[in-house]
């Protein structure tokens, strides 16, 4: 007997027993026929084995990562070359001009604070000044020390770049900055007159990524190193992967004055860089995968069945026949969800709504 068949006659069971006046009526007058128990359409889905992944959108501003400002250090004069916006920058170039003399770009990790030369005493801005040296061409080892060594590779370096062959580097004649750099914005004007820490120019690195923010209910679901598939504003894809997150929630004002649900900032890194070349701030959708797994058996989420003693289970349909398979759910994704701990098989047939 199937279930709807159970169902149906004990509800009809119920009606007819009854004791009393109830009774009486049954008996002595024409009833209506009790109303057949509403049932559920049932259709058939198949065991399937494929991939399955969680994934959780958030909004993304596709951009430049880094924000670096770059001023006229331990210098003054009259700004007579300047970048333009979108110019990319790297070592030993000119970043700007104060009296027809350039400043250019060094990479390190900390700012310079003095001018180098000969008797100076060990340090940190030593070595980037030799590093860099070193990395233009200019042969000698990096030891936090300037020795003879270091001038005479600083005077090829000034004689090679039509600098004033002095051996010493002043203070302002390079700025030093984490990597290449990229100019978002030009503050200073030509003609007019700049120094000491004013600001100069604005710039962000060369890489591309995306910065994201993350609602706190939400942070459960994102990882550093978890994959994504960042959706372009042409509607085209690019693939990336979280390289940084937060641990500090903040708030916006929205544009009633009302703050913003909170949220943690990350940076997500694509895959191909050049996928994002040439947009910047742009809006995009990112998809973060949370959870995968590969080659699992699933079944549609609509076939699991609530246990009364606790726990899942599918019906199996196979020869006419029927019966409750109990299942353990795995990851949920879309319409699907992954079944383990089970006697189920792929291509067995289980029991749906329709």
């Amino acid at each position: 007997m199937s279930r709807r068949a159970v169902v149906s006659w004990v509800t009809v069971g119920a009606v007819a027993v009854g004791g009393g006046a109830a009774g009486w009526w049954w008996l002595g007058h024409p009833a209506t026929p009790a109303p057949a128990a509403a049932s559920v359409p049932t259709g058939t889905a198949t065991v399937t084995k494929t991939d399955l992944s969680t994934t959780s959108q958030v909004d993304g501003a596709l951009g430049y990562s880094g924000d670096y400002t770059v001023v006229a250090q331990g210098r003054g004069g009259t700004v007579t070359a300047l970048p333009q916006p979108g110019q990319v920058i790297t070592r030993g170039q000119p970043v700007f001009e104060l009296d027809n003399q350039p400043t250019r770009l060094f990479y390190g990790d900390r700012p310079a604070w003095r001018t180098l030369t000969s008797g100076v005493s060990d340090g940190p801005d030593v070595r980037v000044l030799e590093s860099n040296l070193n990395a233009l061409g200019f042969r000698l080892t990096a030891d936090n020390h300037f020795g003879s060594a270091t001038a005479s590779a600083l005077r090829r370096w000034q004689r090679a770049t039509h600098q004033t062959v002095t051996g010493r580097l002043d203070l302002g004649a390079v700025t030093v900055q984490p990597g290449p750099i990229r100019v978002a914005a030009v503050p200073a004007r030509l003609g007019l007159s700049a120094g000491g820490d004013q600001p100069m120019l604005t710039a962000t690195s060369t890489t591309v990524g995306v910065t994201i923010a993350v609602p706190v209910s939400q942070t459960y679901l994102v990882h550093l190193g978890d994959a994504v598939t960042v959706t372009m504003p042409d509607g085209t894809t690019a693939t990336g992967k979280v390289t940084q997150l937060s641990v500090v929630a903040t708030q916006t004002p929205q544009d009633n004055g009302r703050p913003s649900q909170p949220s943690v900032g990350g940076t997500v890194t694509l895959d191909r860089p050049a996928a994002g070349s040439g947009l910047d701030q742009a809006p995009v959708q990112v998809n973060i995968v949370s959870e995968a797994v590969h080659g699992v058996l699933t079944v549609p989420i609509t076939a699991l069945v609530a246990l009364a003693g606790g726990g899942y289970g599918v019906y199996v349909l196979s020869g006419g026949s029927r019966r409750l398979v109990g299942v353990t759910p795995g990851v949920f994704a879309d319409t699907l969800v992954e079944v383990k701990d089970t006697d189920l098989h792929e291509g067995d047939v289980v029991e749906v709504p329709s």
